[in-house]
């Protein structure tokens, strides 16, 4: 059983699918949407736990997305993070603080995010890979 299902929602390729396989690697069921339109037909037809959501879409932006995902009463309970490529100026801050729960900036490392995502939805953490032991150190002299 998955831990949690995901819908990011990125236009990029090159950052999407690394993303997905992140999340999959660690059990995660993972949508994704590469525009706006799509986000939202997921998101309502699929009911994510939890959305990540670029902010710069090719046909409307991330906060636009969110503010329309927040004003349906069957899906604004689901938590939303923002992800952006620029600096957030105060104004934004405030807007994207109304309708999401935190925000990454890009690049992004995955394992990061993967960490944000199980705090928000307050699962078991995921663990580390093992670490190789360390063979015996010899004694000096010899």
């Amino acid at each position: 059983m998955a831990r949690a299902t995901i819908l990011i929602v990125e236009d990029s390729p090159d950052i999407a699918e690394p993303l997905a396989d992140a999340f999959r690697f660690e059990g995660f069921e993972v949508l994704l949407a590469e525009n706006a339109v799509l986000a939202l037909q997921i998101a309502i037809e699929r009911r994510p736990d939890l959305i990540i959501m670029d902010i710069q879409l090719p046909d409307m932006d991330g906060l636009g997305v969110a503010r329309t995902l927040k004003s349906d009463p069957a899906v604004k309970h689901i938590p939303i993070i923002a992800m952006t490529a620029y600096d957030i100026g105060a104004d934004q801050a405030r807007a994207m603080s109304k309708m999401c729960v935190g925000y990454v900036q890009k690049p992004i490392r995955p394992r990061d995010l993967i960490n944000l995502v199980t705090a928000v939805l307050k699962l078991p953490p995921v663990s580390e890979p093992p670490k190789r032991p360390r063979p015996p150190a010899r004694p000096a002299g010899r």
